[in-house]
């Protein structure tokens, strides 16, 4: 069972650095974009150190279109979190709409 949850967690820890490296220098838009850039690629070494583990060992248990779509379920989720409670943006029902359907997508993915 630990095969199957440790590449989630794993991709779980990764895409909260991901998001921050990305998406968290949009509170300072006042800082020179050399600045922005150099802390975003300071933060996604972090994202790369639980992202490649987390392929490597989920690629035992799963296949790629599966990790694939874990991973943009998961940057879904904690995008979606981030955005609300960090940026303070509104998520209104087409984005629901539009998440939901990448659920699907994964249910798919994973049938047999």
């Amino acid at each position: 069972m630990w095969n199957y949850l440790l590449p989630i967690v794993l991709l779980l820890g990764s895409n909260v650095f991901m998001t921050f490296a990305w998406y968290g220098h949009l509170r300072y838009t006042d800082r020179a974009l050399w600045l922005v850039i150099l802390a975003s690629w300071s933060i996604a070494f972090f994202e790369y150190c639980l992202q490649v583990p987390a392929n490597r060992l989920g690629y035992a248990v799963y296949t790629p279109a599966q990790l694939k779509a874990l991973q943009e379920i998961i940057t879904l989720l904690v995008f979606s979190v981030f955005s609300v409670l960090y940026l303070g943006s509104a998520l209104r029902w087409n984005h629901a709409v539009g998440f939901a359907l990448l659920v699907a997508a994964a249910y798919f993915l994973f049938r047999d």
